[in-house]
């Protein structure tokens, strides 16, 4: 970090800033930004996302890297804006890879990164400076000052950047939230300030971009489940984030006021609320919160057990609740089951068929179509608006959010009386090149492909192994072991065969019988006529054979593995 001037160092020559995301446009989730100048780069977050429901067994999705490899001395250093995973969560897998630079990072932030840094063997120590409200600092030709942003997790920051070429603002995720829970409200006087620096060039938040009017304020949030408190008689149990900090501190003060202990339930949870509770953004007291077993020691009247699984996740505490696979806790008839937080698309069906069992089982099911319980910490079109009119941008690029929202918020900025030519709807991987006067997309791209992350394997999973993993899923596999007289070609004796999620081998008795007749005629047929044999013609036409003669008697493209036993 350079500490001896606060200027941002200028070029004779007037260069162009180039500004790339690797991740966070067209999707919700996987965050990154470079911003570069002259080949001096800042990265901004490096989260990840998670998977789609066709990509079995892929664990997180991880940005591209590949445009920083062989740039690791020009990276000046990483800028955090919050702790949520979707905008850390991929340090672990590139921060080796990027020659470690430094990382400025808030307290809550800096501890998360910090905590989950354990979790990966041979990781170098980090270098973690603070990122403070107004606090400005230089690196290289930049000049950062960070923000103070609402959203719904604690040391939320937007940033101020100067540089050479003009001022440029990275909202973080935000709201306007003028009564919040555990953390002061949106200091827009600071944000008025703020613009009235002349912004060039404004990154913001899109992700409620579709959604009308104002969030809901964490206030309102609070009293409607003070509500539920009040009028539940037996237990409470309640899923949501992990990283969610100020709904778990709204359900520790709600349990104290009604005379509950705590238990907290999963992993996640457990960590976050003790960080949390080191650095005083969580505050109970003394014996509220409890170990499960001592807390299910209490009237039902007196617990509340706080836990992971609001989106249906497979492993997370409610799923294993309502599956009674958890140790300690089974629903049981007059139970409060609160959900307090949205479904993420793609976790409907989870969500639902959690839902269905609790009903099942005797609960007394609250979620956020019934009543108002969760609050997203996302700007609504009202603060879009707010916020556009506070920066007054030259150049506004949205970010964070799927394609819709981003047009979305392109139009709702258009509406505003931007010139549409002004508003960048970019994609990740293209290079938005901004001078003075102009912002281009280039035609030119850089690779921001998905990388996945399969168990310890990072990018070995590619597009070929998803397709296979695919057509497992869809419609199974058909092995064929095949005994080859390697003199003659034929066929010794009958093929064995094996089928997993394809067809139920004892009821299929006249399928079998007619593959292991085509199966001995194709290799009988690929033997010819008693010349050298060819291994791998002869499995090739066995696979494409058996692979077109089962589709078309059932319609069905299993993955046919041929096993041809030379003897």
């Amino acid at each position: 970090m350079e500490k001896d001037t606060l200027r941002p160092r200028r070029t004779q020559r007037d260069a162009n800033l180039r500004i790339i995301p690797l991740g966070g446009l067209g999707e919700v989730g996987r965050n990154m930004t470079i911003v570069e100048y002259q080949g001096k780069i800042l990265i901004i977050d490096m989260g990840f996302r998670m998977p789609e429901e066709d990509m079995p067994g892929v664990d997180y999705i991880i940005p591209n890297i590949s445009y920083l490899k062989g740039k690791e001395r020009n990276i000046l250093g990483m800028l955090i804006t919050h702790g949520h995973y979707d905008h850390i969560g991929a340090i672990p897998y590139f921060i080796s890879q990027l020659g470690n630079p430094p990382i400025w990072a808030a307290n809550l932030a800096k501890a998360i990164i910090l905590k989950r840094q354990e979790d990966f063997a041979s990781q170098p120590k980090l270098r973690i400076a603070p990122l403070q409200d107004g606090k400005k600092f230089a690196l290289g030709p930049f000049v950062i000052e960070p923000f103070r942003q609402n959203h719904n997790i604690t040391d939320n920051f937007g940033l101020f950047i100067q540089t050479p070429v003009g001022n440029i603002v990275h909202t973080s995720d935000f709201k306007f939230d003028a009564s919040p829970v555990n953390e002061p409200p949106t200091d827009i006087k600071a944000l008025k300030r703020i613009g009235d620096r002349k912004i060039l060039f404004l990154m913001s938040d899109s992700t409620n971009a579709e959604e009308p009017n104002h969030s809901l304020s964490e206030q309102h949030i609070f009293e409607n489940l003070d509500e539920i408190f009040k009028q539940a008689k037996g237990r409470i149990i309640t899923a949501t984030f992990a990283s969610l900090i100020n709904r778990v501190q709204q359900i520790i003060a709600l349990s104290e006021k009604y005379g509950r202990h705590v238990a907290l339930e999963g992993y996640s949870m457990k960590t976050n609320v003790e960080i949390a509770k080191q650095l005083g953004y969580i505050k109970a007291k003394s014996g509220t919160i409890l170990k499960t077993k001592d807390v299910l020691s209490y009237p039902d009247s007196r617990i509340t057990i706080c836990g992971t699984g609001a989106q249906g996740e497979e492993r997370a505490v409610l799923m294993r609740i309502v599956n009674r696979e958890h140790q300690l806790v089974k629903i049981q008839r007059g139970d409060t089951v609160i959900f307090s937080s949205s479904v993420i698309p793609g976790n409907e069906r989870s969500v639902q068929f959690v839902k269905d069992q609790l009903y099942k089982q005797g609960a007394n099911v609250f979620h956020y179509k019934m009543m108002d319980i969760h609050a997203s910490g996302h700007a609504n079109q009202d603060e879009l608006r707010e916020m556009l009119e506070l920066m007054r941008p030259k150049f506004l690029m949205p970010v964070h959010g799927q394609v819709s929202m981003l047009v979305n918020h392109a139009k709702l900025a258009q509406g505003m009386g931007m010139p549409e030519k002004n508003i960048l709807v970019a994609e990740n991987g293209q290079i938005i090149t901004l001078s003075k006067t102009q912002a281009v997309i280039e035609k030119s791209v850089v690779p921001a492909n998905y990388i996945m992350v399969d168990g310890l394997g990072v990018g070995d999973v590619g597009e070929v192994v998803l397709r296979d993993r695919q057509n497992l899923a869809k419609d199974g596999i058909f092995v064929i072991i095949a005994v080859v007289d390697r003199q003659t070609g034929t066929v010794k004796g009958s093929p064995d065969i094996i089928s997993r999620g394809f067809i139920y081998l004892r009821e299929s008795k006249d399928l079998l019988r007619e593959v292991r007749k085509k199966t001995m005629a194709t290799i009988n047929h690929a033997a010819g006529s008693g010349g050298p044999i060819n291994w791998i013609y002869m499995r090739d036409v066995v696979r494409n054979q058996i692979s077109e003669f089962l589709f078309v008697k059932t319609q069905r493209r299993p993955m046919v593995l041929p096993v041809i036993i030379e003897v």
